[in-house]
């Protein structure tokens, strides 16, 4: 199937996936609040006749196309991050604006612009009526991505859909062929003093100044962490800062920082901790190194605490996954996909750093345009999604074949 059937056969569904868009990103949907946008999604799926949909306890929406032994993953979270301030869009983040031949507003890049694509190719792939008996197809609308990744795909994966052989995310790519992320981690260093009157402050220990030089350690490191020639560089970057104490007449006796710690290909965490704790100015008598934990309750009331520490991952280029998806970009193209990495973090901590499900991602619009007051996405590009997701499973369908 050469490029332009492809494309011409999704674009029957072009205005579907416009209006199904814009419906989208009306519906307000922060992390934890995904309640609305999954009951929308359910809606198309079961007015598109999928085999089977229901929402699992986590509040993920799943929708089954097929029945066949190779089962295939289509990944896209449902939640987006909050508009910020009102003031600083140029036009209305809820209204779905389309112009230019680009659909503008929250969600539109990250991540409505992999779950159209994914929820229409499915169904493409099921009315092309090839190998329709070598593969079942989970289209998964994902919950609290943006609030902690790869939590919601990890319920699916381990109750809702085990036994999973492949995995694509939606994730923006800017229609390339991405095998891997930098992981991440959230540390609190916490720093102990002893408190006293303002007025007398060598009477105490200023927790705040025996932090101050482990910030000014933090920040020396940052510089000589290693890189990847694939992956880029590994950071880390003091995000927050505070402290306690009894007024402001007296000396803190306690300070805590917030390191936004990002992992290259070969750091992991118990390097990423070991490095602070050997710093010079870390005293352990007195500090002490703090993985966060995540336990806010999903959209249904379901609670899943994990640690906030979500692992670097890459798969090989020449792994038969890239292949395929390779293959089937450029069907969908009329030519060679780039591939390449996120600069940002996804659901493929989960599937791929943890379960090792082999995972791969391709989708419309811009890293650069998540999260901003220009988020959009391509409408044309929105059609050529369609058009790969129809085709993936039939090459991934070779894979068992060789």
């Amino acid at each position: 199937m050469n490029s332009t059937d492809i494309v011409k056969k999704a674009e029957k569904y072009r205005n579907d996936c416009v209006t199904f868009m814009r419906e989208l990103i009306r519906i307000p949907g922060i992390s934890c609040q995904e309640k609305e946008v999954a009951h929308r999604i359910v809606e198309e799926m079961k007015r598109l006749k999928y085999d089977k949909v229901w929402t699992d306890d986590y509040g993920n929406v799943i929708g089954q196309i097929g029945h066949g032994p190779v089962r295939i993953v289509f990944d896209s979270h449902i939640d987006t991050v909050d508009i910020g301030s009102r003031e600083s869009w140029s036009f209305d983040p809820h209204v779905g604006k389309v112009e230019d031949g680009y659909i503008y507003g929250r969600g539109a890049s990250d991540n409505h612009n992999g779950t159209v694509p994914q929820v229409y190719g499915a169904a493409l792939f099921r009315d092309l009526g090839v190998d329709l008996d070598k593969v079942t197809i989970f289209v998964v609308g994902s919950v609290q991505e943006e609030d902690c990744d790869g939590l919601g795909l990890q319920y699916a994966l381990e109750h809702s859909i085990k036994n999973v052989d492949f995995v694509c995310m939606g994730e923006a790519t800017n229609l390339k062929i991405y095998r891997g992320h930098r992981g991440r981690m959230e540390i609190n260093v916490v720093a102990k003093g002893v408190s006293c009157h303002g007025s007398a402050p060598d009477r105490g220990h200023n927790a705040v100044y025996r932090m101050a030089k482990l910030v000014n350690d933090i920040e020396k490191l940052n510089d000589r962490l290693q890189d990847d020639a694939f992956l880029g560089k590994g950071t880390c970057a003091v995000s927050h800062i505070s402290c306690e104490t009894p007024s402001l007449c007296a000396v803190p006796d306690l300070c805590r920082i917030h390191i936004d710690r990002r992992l290259t290909h070969g750091e992991d965490k118990a390097l990423a901790v070991r490095q602070i704790e050997e710093l010079p100015s870390f005293n352990k008598e007195h500090m002490r190194v703090e993985i966060l934990k995540y336990d806010a309750p999903s959209w249904t009331g379901k609670i899943l605490e994990t640690e906030k520490y979500f692992p670097t991952w890459v798969l090989p280029e020449e792994h038969p996954l890239v292949q395929a998806g390779k293959r089937s970009a450029q069907d969908a193209l009329g030519r060679d996909p780039e591939i390449s990495r996120w600069v940002f973090s996804t659901n493929g901590v989960f599937s791929m750093g943890r379960l090792k499900i082999p995972t791969i991602g391709f989708g419309p619009a811009t890293e650069e345009d998540a999260h901003s007051t220009r988020d959009r996405v391509k409408v044309d590009d929105l059609v050529i999604a369609t058009g790969f997701y129809a085709n993936l499973p039939r090459e991934i369908a070779k894979i068992k074949k060789a």
